[in-house]
């Protein structure tokens, strides 16, 4: 994706310049079975004329081929801490060493929280088991876990199989209790929506919730009323004395960052934030992964350093580039994009175009793609940027919904929004990549029980490289 000729000596002005065009996306993998494919069922005349017209590729976007274990699916922030399996990487890792340290040596008290998954996108299972075990090791008398829900990256009611795999391991190990359920669309979110992540801080805080003596039985009965593992109000198991108090310790095991920097901030610095909540004083917090390059929390696991990523090397080079997305996925163009790091490079502008503000995106289905690709065709004709990428968010964000009438209608309006970009490309001579991160919309349905299908897929995506003829 160069944008200007590699491998010369030097650059200047007089030297021929191709500038690129890429657009990420999100969500759209490829797939020869109609049913459930809202690819497939959705107008994608503009990507189909692309395909057939210029050059097209087909790519592994899961499993070996991205760096994570074989059958995982992939997802837009792939290889963090993927490698991260044997307790000797927690017990021995100096900040869970010293978390742990800190709750046995002060009031004896631990609260683990993440989502109980093990999907792989944000966080897994095994990890929080291990912790229980570390934490065991240690000699932590209380050790109290607040689980959120999943049903995105995992089928929408699967919880009860992970409440059942943590039951048996808390068991065996002597250690640890789940006194805390509640869904991500609460404890998880990311677009600055507080009221949701003040419902699952207050439940943590105060027991806010329904109370109930059996997670299973009560997290069916959420079922019963269909409510989704996403979705679950917070269910509440243990006592008052289970609750945060002042001075308790607290650890975060998602590694992914994007999702946990709101709740993590209302206990870390509930004072500089836009809404009110009762936060316990003295608390030591530490998380997984850094949450936030400018926060001082313990991190068991800093980053590991990426160097020369695109976004480096086209700054490098001198190369103007833009980066847009709407909310949802801004981080992704930012962030993730730039090797999990907040910098902004030289050369370098962001725009963030805002995602509409409903409950859930199926009520919404083409969310902001066309003001992202409306964006887009004004900064091509502006010519400024060498390079300009983007994120299309309906394939992915709709895909989670695992409502399928929405998702073909995302999938429609993507295809509406890329012919915007295709003719402004054409126009002023932009070379155009279109690719995907991962699949989802291509499987809305799970064949094997005909529920709906949420979570991303291991099949493969595609990849257009489109030139002005």
């Amino acid at each position: 994706m160069s944008a200007r000729t590699a491998g010369s000596p030097e650059h200047d002005s007089k030297k021929q310049k191709t500038s690129v065009k890429s657009n990420v996306h999100d969500g759209w993998g490829l797939s020869d079975e109609e049913k459930g494919n809202a690819i497939y069922h959705g107008t994608t005349t503009n990507m189909d004329h692309i395909r057939d017209k210029h050059n097209f590729a087909k790519l592994d976007a899961s499993g070996l081929a991205v760096g994570l274990k074989e059958g995982l699916m992939g997802n837009s922030e792939v290889g963090t801490l993927s490698a991260l399996t044997s307790n000797d990487d927690f017990k021995n890792q100096p900040a869970i060493v010293d978390c742990l340290k800190h709750a046995k040596d002060t009031n004896g008290r631990l609260h683990l929280m993440g989502l109980l998954s093990d999907g792989g996108v944000h966080s897994h299972i095994n990890h929080l088991i291990a912790l229980i075990r570390a934490a065991k090791e240690q000699g932590v008398p209380h050790v109290y876990i607040h689980a959120f829900g999943d049903g995105r990256d995992t089928a929408p009611k699967s919880a009860t199989k992970y409440v059942k795999q943590l039951q048996d391991a808390i068991k065996e190990i002597g250690c640890g209790e789940l006194v805390t359920f509640v869904g991500r669309y609460y404890a998880m979110d990311r677009d600055k929506r507080w009221d949701r992540v003040k419902v699952a801080v207050d439940a943590l805080v105060k027991g806010d919730g329904t109370k109930a003596d059996d997670p299973v039985k009560a997290i069916e009965d959420c079922y019963a009323k269909d409510e989704t593992d996403e979705f679950i109000k917070p269910l509440i198991f243990g006592d008052d004395s289970t609750r945060v108090k002042d001075n308790d310790t607290i650890f975060t095991f998602n590694y992914r960052s994007d999702r946990m920097r709101e709740i993590v901030s209302l206990f870390a610095f509930p004072d500089d934030l836009p809404i009110e909540v009762d936060i316990p004083n003295g608390l030591y917090i530490t998380t997984m992964s850094r949450y936030n390059p400018e926060w001082t929390l313990p991190v068991a696991f800093p980053p590991v350093s990426m160097d020369n990523v695109l976004a480096e090397w086209l700054a490098k080079e001198g190369v103007s580039q833009a980066h847009v997305a709407e909310t949802e996925k801004y981080a992704h163009v930012t962030f993730f994009f730039n090797g999990g790091v907040e910098k902004q490079y030289a050369g370098e502008e962001r725009f963030m175009i805002p995602s509409p503000k409903v409950a859930t995106y199926d009520k919404q289905p083409e969310m902001s793609a066309q003001g992202v690709a409306d964006k887009v065709a004004e900064l091509i004709k502006e010519d400024k940027f060498d390079f300009v990428m983007c994120n299309f968010a309906p394939p992915d964000m709709v895909g989670h919904t695992g409502v399928y009438d929405a998702a073909v209608k995302a999938i429609t309006a993507t295809d509406a929004a890329v012919k915007t970009i295709y003719d402004a490309c054409e126009e002023k001579g932009y070379v155009l990549c279109i690719t995907a991160d991962h699949g989802n919309a291509e499987q809305m349905i799970d064949l094997k029980t005909g529920q709906p299908h949420t979570a991303h897929t291991t099949k493969m995506t595609g990849h257009s490289l489109a030139t002005k003829e």
